[in-house]
């Protein structure tokens, strides 16, 4: 053999049968004869896991990436189409995107499982119409236990399952996309039907596809669609679709929406979904068959697995819903270690810790899936869970990097006499908890004091203990040490920001490298404490009031310019124990530097809030404080607006006009308010009613676009034009110029004008005085 030819590694010795028989086995190694269609068993079982549909021809792939930058500008709302093309933008998106569609018709799972077309797909999804995703989806069904443990398809997957809630709630409301043309092709099934077979076909392998890391998050999403779940104390359950990881990846693939809707930002989205009740059928069936095939060992197993925690989280959170946590043999009992079992039955011994749940307790995945067990379980399960894990416990618990979390969550649950003594046991962590940035524990404390009604008190001694604030007289340094997170002697020995250095040494001391962090930079820990003590009673409120209005304008101008800091005006603004007196101070203090205040991209938020909540005597105030720096502020990038919503040309012509427009707009969004309260808005999901279509004595009918003479002219104009210009013929005296002249306005208002400029005092020939020119 040359060498050339030679494989590397270990030469294989033959056995000692294929000595004695050499040409053993070669038979069968010969092909046999037959037609071509005839495919070998050891043929097809020879499947690259990576491309199990076959691989996407390069061209089709340079196509897909032309159809992704494009519909990537159109996302980013950066791109415009060319002004000579004849056809309207969204005719041409409409063209666009079906060449796109009719490429991708038969090579959906070849594209799905392509590292590079499976982002193009996801990005296509949101574009889909109910049809069109329907067509999709049936493309792929069948194979969908191949694409959800597929490494690239299974995004695909997961974006589907969240794109479909819209599509599902409208079906749901009995709004079902047509079939355009019923072929021979068989039936469309419905994309709620589409689903279900889905979830039919992954039901046998449902507890190994939990295991898996790819299928973990598509059956987080799945579950989410089947039964979509509130958790307490928390606005969306996104948390469980996407890691950290991942939502940063898909964050770097730009904006994901449809390109034919106007949609911005996240306002957008439905509060409400809708979906029938065999879509909950489905996820308890699958809660129960995982209960069922598993055992308890092997539950508590999928608990400490970081693959699978989130997907039983998500099943706790099912089975807390349908009222059987509290069953024997449940699951939540067996990740108890059968504390629900032990507790009916032998009510009076208290269970003994046990080590599984001390290990959940520090690990940063498993301590998650505890959150849920610690605000989903029984009452009387609580208070063994605190008594046996928490109680006696607290100092170390709560100074922990993870189980610090887990203990803000148990003090949700207290009582009056268990807040009491977690406050006295917790009394000489304050300081070492400000110290270390750990101040979860301290803020769960004052909500739940919010929320009970007591030891108000006691939890504004905590803050002020650990910030070093005890004697009175200082306590209005409370603001500054707790947005920075240091106690008052470390924040009076922190060095000044970098224009604080230069003001104080007169530009002789070098500035600071721009890398360096600033030392007075606001924490979002700080932040959210000082929210959480302003939602308190008043009397216990007023020493953060105090502190923020014991600032200088300028340190109200540095608060109000930051991103963290900033929601501590807000909070003060919206939150209803504040004094009303104390929040108007707030409003007046800025007046003479709002100018200063909205020329920044936070500021202007702040000074709209500023705006909304003054009333139209203050918003005159903060009008004409403004009326100077006009000119500066329409040059602002961010002030425009604000020197928009002012309308100061309205008041310093009509003044009385603007007072009645600002007391309508105030009265009119008082009013909403007060209806978005009482009365939950519509989603934008259902349909719109018969009344708000469009009729024939609505619809104008078409016109050419009018000239500039046809044009309704502007008041000023007409009655300079009426009454002074030179086009006009004068009138004799004793004579009406308005009913002589066809083009006076109808206008009864404008009459009114003119008749008095008319009856100016005229000279002996009858004529206007001439002004004198100035």
């Amino acid at each position: 053999m040359p060498k050339e030819l030679r494989k590397r590694g270990k030469k294989r010795k033959k056995s000692q049968q294929e000595e004695e028989f050499p040409n053993q086995g070669q038979e069968h190694e010969e092909p046999s004869e037959g037609p071509s269609w005839i495919i070998s068993a050891r043929q097809t079982e020879d499947v690259n896991p990576e491309v199990p549909f076959g691989y996407i021809d390069p061209d089709i792939k340079a196509y897909f990436r032309t159809v992704d930058d494009q519909m990537r500008a159109w996302q980013d709302e950066d791109h415009t189409l060319d002004e000579n093309i004849d056809l309207d933008p969204n005719e041409t998106k409409r063209l666009f995107f079906v060449a796109a569609l009719n490429e991708m018709s038969g090579k959906e799972r070849q594209l799905a499982t392509d590292p590079e077309c499976s982002v193009v797909l996801e990005r296509v999804l949101y574009s889909m119409d109910d049809f069109v995703r329907r067509v999709f989806i049936d493309s792929l069904c069948g194979s969908f236990e191949v694409l959800i443990k597929h490494r690239f398809a299974s995004h695909v997957c997961q974006t589907f399952f969240s794109v479909a809630v819209d599509t599902v709630s409208r079906e749901t409301r009995g709004i079902v996309a047509e079939v355009p043309e019923p072929g021979d092709r068989g039936e469309l099934r419905t994309l709620t039907q589409l689903i279900l077979d889905i979830c039919d076909e992954i039901a046998p392998t449902f507890p190994s596809l939990i295991m898996d890391p790819f299928a973990s998050h598509v059956l987080r999403s799945l579950l989410l669609l089947l039964f979509p779940i509130a958790l307490p104390g928390e606005p969306t359950p996104q948390k469980f679709v996407r890691s950290k990881k991942s939502t940063a990846w898909k964050a770097k693939q730009g904006t994901m929406k449809s390109v034919f809707s106007n949609e911005k930002g996240k306002g957008n989205e439905t509060p409400n979904v809708l979906v029938p009740n065999r879509f909950r059928d489905v996820a308890v069936r699958f809660m129960r068959d995982l209960r069922e095939q598993l055992s308890a060992n092997e539950v508590r197993a999928l608990a400490a697995n970081k693959v699978a925690s989130p997907v039983l989280q998500l099943l706790l959170e099912i089975e807390a819903e349908i009222g059987e946590e509290a069953s024997p043999d449940s699951l939540m009992d067996r990740v108890l270690v059968g504390m629900i079992t032990s507790s009916k039955t032998a009510a009076d011994t208290p269970p003994e810790p046990s080590d599984f749940l001390v290990t959940l307790l520090r690990d940063p995945t498993s301590s998650h899936l505890l959150e849920t067990l610690v605000s989903r379980c029984p009452d009387y399960v609580f208070t063994q869970l605190w008594s046996a894990y928490f109680q006696g416990k607290l100092q170390r618990l709560a100074l922990h990097p993870v189980a610090n979390f887990v203990v803000s969550k148990s003090i949700e649950r207290l009582d009056s006499n268990q807040l009491k003594n977690a406050l006295e046991e917790l009394s000489p962590t304050w300081d070492k908890a400000i110290q270390s940035s750990r101040t979860g524990v301290l803020r769960s404390l004052v909500d739940r004091a919010k929320v009970l009604g007591c030891r108000e008190k006691d939890v504004c001694e905590a803050v002020f203990t650990g910030f070093g604030l005890s004697d009175l007289g200082v306590r209005t340094k409370l603001v500054p040490c707790a947005l920075v997170l240091k106690n008052l002697k470390e924040y009076e020995e922190l060095p000044l920001t970098e224009e604080g250095l230069r003001e104080a040494s007169d530009g002789k001391k070098p500035r600071r490298k721009k890398d360096a962090p600033n030392p007075r930079e606001p924490t979002v820990q700080g932040a959210l404490l000082l929210q959480s003590l302003l939602k308190l009673p008043e009397p216990h409120c007023l020493t953060v009031v105090d502190s923020i209005g014991s600032l200088s304008v300028q340190d109200l101008l540095v608060l109000s310019h930051n991103a963290t800091s900033s929601r501590i005006l807000d909070a003060m603004l919206e939150s209803p124990t504040v004094p009303f007196k104390a929040k108007r101070r707030l409003v007046t203090s800025m007046i003479g530097h709002y100018h200063e205040l909205v020329d920044d991209r936070i500021g202007s938020r702040v000074g709209d809030r500023f705006w909304a909540f003054a009333d139209p005597y203050l918003r005159e105030k903060i009008a004409r404080s403004i009326m100077p720096q006009e000119q500066s502020l329409a040059a602002s990038y961010y002030g425009k607006f604000f020197a928009r919503n002012l309308n100061l040309y309205l008041l310093k012509r009509r003044p009385d006009e603007w007072k009645q427009l600002q007391s309508k707009s105030k009265t009119t969004t008082s009013g909403e308010k007060a209806e978005q309260t009482s009365v939950s808005a519509p989603t934008p999901l259902q349909p719109p009613s018969v009344a708000s279509l469009p009729t024939a004595d609505k619809v104008p009918s078409p016109k050419k676009s009018p000239r500039r003479r046809d044009l309704p002219a502007d008041e000023i104009d007409v009655l300079f034009d009426t009454a002074l210009g030179n086009k006009i013929k004068r009138a004799a005296i004793g004579q009406n110029p308005v009913a002589q002249d066809k083009k006076a306005p109808t206008d009864p208002q404008m009459q009114d004008v003119l008749k008095a400029v008319c009856a100016a005092p005229s000279g002996e020939d009858g004529h206007p005085k001439k002004r004198r020119k100035r």
